[in-house]
């Protein structure tokens, strides 16, 4: 209960219970602690046990030192700033701007007028003919315009989507398990219905087509409203990148129980193994081969300026493409982005320059491919120093990493560590990723917080942090662990 219910309108028992029900792990309680930790650091406080906090709880690349696109900040600092393209010679002799830097600023600054200016509701048209063309040239397939929608990252897409969709408390949206949390918190605060389905572990956090019928058949006898199901491909937090036969057996499904497809696509840059399909050119595929059997499949999918070799997060650019939707829905869709006004604009420029960089030939080329190229190779180093490190703590357990920016290993911890975990009134995984933040400075993420099977036990690391020794860091404080509770 509130101590001072009556001192101001609002309290804790009287705000929107939606709100409360939600959860977003991510940002928690271990987040909070850490940031604690970095503030008491950034004090010269010498009685922490460690000297830098390493925030791998959440995918922000350049809060962990990922270097921005030199383009891409070259040309936004003159978006910023019009009256620097003046001083042509400067930029180009004396602070390393290339030719094709100023043209792009300048189209863009005739494309928005300024980013100080709202654009359209869907967002700027040039823009909108950029990332079209993008999607044509990666799909083979076209793409208008009209249907693509800028967003102020992938998440407001989401959250526009979302409130479409669910129209009353016994709507449904199915969901794999393990997520991430932006998908049930959204759905709490929307007070619908999350349809848990399964990924399977064993065949490297794949899509398992059986337990999502199983998932749908048994909510839709419980009187559910099953409206749309949520693919997350490459998968956050497993980091599981989907092969087309499990595309093409998810769109079959959808096509069969008329569910609406919400591909979150956000990591389609971060494939380490195998290929980056997309749902739409996967969709349009079948469609050519049985054109009345997929004619009528509902699709939206999303990008996003934060993730990949961009990074971008603090941008807040992205975009959701709309294919198959009744013409009234589109309309209502368009009426409730219009409420928000707008994307940001800067954040609509930079998705131009994420769908349309440098190409070959150009000025700015050479350093943009040296630059994409160190980050990726950068991020599989350590995706591939973290697995290793896990490989050789006991008890634990880990999928190779397929792509994103993700691990999610398993953890078996000693009896005497889950006994010590239900004394503090904590689930095992959050106790034991307490006690490593505050052995170790490496902030994680426990399981729970993105759902997990039964009985199972793991956590999320990002491996974006630059450098290994903090993977050093883990593994001597799992072995020490492990010793004080066997």
């Amino acid at each position: 209960m509130s101590s001072t219910p009556h001192l101001r309108s609002l309290n804790i028992n009287n705000i929107n219970p939606h709100v409360k029900e939600a959860k977003y792990a991510v940002r928690g309680e271990l987040a909070v602690r850490s940031e604690e930790y970095r503030a008491k650091l950034a004090k010269g406080n010498a009685g922490l046990p460690f000297e830098k906090i390493i925030s791998a709880n959440i995918g922000n690349p350049q809060q962990l030192d990922q270097k921005p696109i030199t383009f891409f900040r070259q040309v936004l600092s003159l978006l910023e700033y019009p009256p620097l393209l003046e001083h042509e010679d400067v930029l180009l002799n004396q602070l390393g701007y290339k030719s094709d830097v100023l043209e792009r600023a300048r189209w863009l600054l005739k494309t928005v007028g300024s980013v100080g200016a709202y654009s359209a509701s869907a967002g700027a048209v040039g823009i909108k003919d950029s990332v079209a063309k993008f999607i044509e040239e990666r799909d083979g397939h076209p793409s208008d315009p009209k249907d693509i929608y800028l967003s102020a990252g992938a998440s407001s897409g989401v959250n526009t989507l979302l409130h479409i969709i669910c129209s009353s408390p016994n709507t449904g949206v199915l969901v794999p398990i393990p997520q991430y949390p932006l998908y049930t918190a959204s759905l709490a605060v929307l007070e619908a219905k999350c349809v848990p389905y399964y990924l399977d572990e064993s065949k490297g956090w794949g899509t398992d087509l059986e337990a999502i019928k199983t998932a749908y058949n048994k909510a839709v006898a419980e009187g559910t409203d099953v409206r749309a199901i949520v693919i997350i491909n490459p998968g956050n937090p497993t980091g599981a990148s989907l092969a087309e036969e499990d595309i093409k057996a998810v769109i079959d499904f959808a096509a069969q129980e008329k569910l609406v497809v919400l591909a979150d696509e956000v990591y389609q840059t971060n494939v380490f193994i195998g290929k980056f399909h997309s749902f739409k050119g996967v969709l349009r595929n079948l469609q050519k081969e049985d054109p009345e059997k997929y004619k009528y499949v509902e699709l939206a999918s999303l990008h996003s300026v934060s993730k990949g070799m961009v990074g971008e997060c603090g941008h807040r650019g992205g975009y959701f493409e709309l294919v198959g939707f009744d013409p009234e829905v589109v309309e209502q869709i368009y009426k409730f982005v219009s409420i928000s006004l707008c994307a940001p604009v800067i954040g609509q420029c930079l998705v131009e320059l994420m769908v349309n960089p440098p190409k070959e030939g150009q000025p700015s080329y050479p350093l943009y491919k040296q630059e994409w190229d160190g980050i990726f190779s950068g991020l599989k180093k350590r995706a591939t120093a973290l697995y290793e490190a896990f490989q050789e703590m006991e008890g634990v357990e880990c999928q190779v990493p397929q792509g994103s920016m993700y691990l999610f290993p398993t953890i078996n911890l000693p009896a005497k560590a889950v006994e010590a975990a239900k004394k503090q009134g904590r689930s095992p995984d959050e106790f034991y990723c307490f006690r490593l933040l505050d052995a170790t400075g490496v902030c994680v993420v426990p399981g729970a917080g993105f759902g997990q099977k039964e009985n199972t036990l793991h956590f999320r690391t990002t491996f974006l942090a630059p450098g290994t020794e903090w993977v050093g860091r883990i593994t001597k404080f799992h072995k020490e662990f492990m010793e004080e509770f066997r």
